[in-house]
């Protein structure tokens, strides 16, 4: 897989997170950045030092990095603990538990400390993979769909202690993510990707707030793209209101339940749009909508 015309910059300490839809090349991204793959043209660098591929290493992967791929990796027959102290001196065994109890607190498995990694839930076992990865904090964490498999009442909790710690400990982080609270909640920078090039670097903020594709803003939410007098715009749900007075008249279609509100469907000028609103609108309802961006 070729990734065409790549060029950004991560400072020491910083948090980038790369979207885009599957197969548009984040993981062969952070492959590359780690050195597991060749880089044919161009070069990577991590302030002095070059990041070789294969070719150059008997061993690919660079010694100040940590790389925490979809399949894990972890030892089965050995505990959660024991797979953490891995990577840990056998020297200083005091320093090596103390470290191994800082991280499973981290990721919220000090009640299976004991427990045979071969025992654990998928989830559970990329907890474990994040904290082993941590050991010996390097000075660059690449994390690939780090929470794909954890439960969303144990996701976000994670995600709050995970990210603060990188930022404690000063550690550069690149997240290869779908999920678009990893990005806008915890990501200094945020680059998109699509048939592996690059089409925006910018901060989560601005790049939400102004994205310039609906490809772009679907990766945030729901995304209307409207034409209004001969002119395309693109509107989150939660920018079109339902007003009392208005020249913009529309039918609703459907009504989805959505916890603390309900996403209306609703046609206008033969287009559907998706709206944000508080209350459930029955089918057939006749209401007046403000398009603004």
């Amino acid at each position: 897989m070729v990734l065409d015309n790549f060029n950004f910059n991560i400072k020491e300490g910083e948090h980038l997170c790369v979207m885009g839809e599957s197969g548009c090349g984040k993981s062969t991204l952070l492959k590359a950045i780690y050195g597991l793959l060749d880089v044919k043209k161009g070069a990577i660098f991590w302030k002095e030092d070059q990041v070789l591929g294969p070719e150059f290493h008997l061993v690919p992967g660079m010694d100040f990095f940590k790389y925490v791929a979809q399949d894990f990796d972890l030892m089965p027959y050995i505990s959660v603990s024991e797979n953490i102290k891995k990577f840990l001196s056998r020297f200083y065994p005091e320093e090596s538990e103390k470290r191994t109890q800082e991280l499973l607190e981290v990721i919220e498995m000090k009640a299976f400390e004991n427990t045979k990694v071969k025992n654990l839930s998928g989830g559970q076992k990329q907890r474990v993979a994040i904290a082993r990865a941590l050991a010996n904090e390097p000075e660059l964490l690449l994390l690939d769909e780090p929470f794909g498999q954890i439960d969303n009442f144990k996701k976000n909790s994670l995600r709050r202690k995970l990210f603060a710690y990188l930022k404690e400990k000063n550690i550069a982080c690149i997240v290869a993510t779908h999920d678009k609270n990893d990005a806008l909640s915890f990501a200094d920078k945020l680059l998109i990707i699509r048939n592996h090039k690059i089409l925006t670097h910018n901060t989560p903020k601005e790049i939400y707030k102004n994205p310039k594709q609906k490809y772009v803003a679907a990766l945030f939410d729901d995304v209307n793209e409207i034409e209004i007098n001969g002119k395309t715009i693109l509107l989150y749900p939660h920018q079109i209101k339902i007003v009392d007075n208005s020249e913009t008249n529309a039918i609703v279609r459907n009504a989805y339940f959505k916890g603390s509100f309900w996403l209306i469907e609703a046609e206008f000028e033969n287009q559907i749009v998706f709206l944000n609103h508080t209350d459930f609108i029955e089918t057939n309802t006749k209401i007046k909508l403000s398009l603004k961006s």
